[in-house]
């Protein structure tokens, strides 16, 4: 356990990223790379086979149409925005329970075969859907095996250009021990995968 303090305010994309969304960064010509989507559907579903470096192109590509400044999440404002004020292992509460994420184990009906579309879970106090389970979610921070040297504000913890990103959250994919606000995991820069996606963040002052 470490302290951080969240000094400035920022807005969080409530769903994850979703394929309707992703497809019109391509058709605007923003983005790079469409995405399969294993036939499990596009429309509502979070993005998938986006690696770190699609997800900076769609931020760069939103902030420019939009005139706003979007990113990723750094690591610490991610877990403030999972835990919405609460301090068990999920915002629901400290058991996995039923039907509270998308997860195998977390027993919905998409449990281990595919990700669900955005929004079909209860959200958290703050109002954010699927901050655990249906999809693992790219944060701005480098890598580090643990927090000793790690900011005490909210800001991302960088490292070299070319290190190794964290995700957070678990997907449709994991079992419950890695659905907690709590954990990490991390993958290379270029990476795709069908349990991995992300939200955007905005600072607002």
């Amino acid at each position: 356990l470490h302290r951080v303090s969240v000094e400035q305010a920022f807005a969080v994309g409530k769903h994850e990223v979703t394929f309707s969304q992703w497809d019109a960064c391509v058709s605007a010509g923003g983005c790079s790379h469409r995405p399969k989507d294993r036939g499990w559907g596009r429309g509502s579903r979070p993005v998938i086979y986006v690696s770190w470096d699609d997800a900076q192109e769609y931020v760069r590509w939103l902030s420019g149409r939009t005139g706003q400044t979007y990113r990723l999440l750094s690591e610490a404002e991610w877990e403030y925005a999972a835990r919405a004020g609460t301090q068990t292992s999920r915002y629901w509460g400290n058991a996995i329970g039923h039907n509270k994420a998308n997860c195998d184990g977390c027993g919905s009906r998409w449990d281990n075969e595919q990700t669900a579309p955005v929004g079909s879970f209860a959200p958290n106090a703050f109002g954010l859907y699927d901050m655990l389970g249906n999809v693992w979610e790219w944060t701005q921070d480098c890598w580090h095996d643990n927090y000793s040297g790690a900011p005490t504000h909210s800001i991302a913890w960088q490292g070299s250009s070319d290190c190794r990103r964290v995700l957070r959250g678990g997907s449709w994919g994991d079992i419950p021990r890695y659905v907690r606000a709590a954990d990490r995991f991390w993958l290379d820069t270029g990476f795709r995968n069908n349990y991995g996606g992300f939200r955007v963040a905005r600072t607002l002052y």
